[in-house]
């Protein structure tokens, strides 16, 4: 089965291996013991505990499948060679909101990294793809899935920041 390359930063790919590491070695050690537990209270049939242990056991391991699949179509982006002169995934843009009268970084990454309160927005969203390839001094008009219409002009482009 040929799967799509998915984008992430340094930083997301870390992320990514990290929550990987972290259910391989410690979550399934403590679910085990968990289940250990719950079976030294008995009748398996009618111990809740068990059950829970057993579904949390599920759902953990349907999450290391999906973070395995996850590392394993990933692609890097290697931020040494972003060009900063114009937006690519890893960049942070400062942006002019004209209707909001304010300033806005938005730090375009790739989509399983975004992160709203963080103003990380993937590459693959409405105001990221309008932004991509864009340059400082460049106008950008946006329609938003709404209908909503906003107008930004670039002011910076540099690469995001840790």
């Amino acid at each position: 089965m040929n799967k799509t390359k998915m984008l992430y930063t340094p930083e997301g790919y870390k992320v990514l291996t990290d929550e990987l590491n972290y259910l391989k070695t410690v979550r399934r050690e403590e679910i085990k013991e968990a289940i250990a537990v719950a079976k030294g209270f008995g009748d398996l049939s009618e111990n809740s505990e068990y059950d829970e242990a057993r579904n949390e056991q599920a759902k953990t391991e349907a999450r290391i499948k999906e973070l395995e699949d996850l590392v394993a179509n990933a692609q890097i982006v290697d931020e040494t060679k972003i060009d900063t002169g114009i937006v690519s995934l890893g960049s942070a843009v400062t942006v002019y909101d004209v209707e909001e009268d304010e300033e806005i970084v938005y730090n375009i990454v790739g989509s399983n990294e975004v992160n709203p309160v963080e103003r990380k927005i993937s590459d693959q969203s409405p105001i990221g793809k309008a932004l991509m390839g864009a340059k400082a001094g460049d106008n950008i008009t946006v329609e938003l899935p709404g209908g909503e219409t906003i107008h930004m002009q670039i002011k910076d482009v540099t690469r995001s920041q840790k």
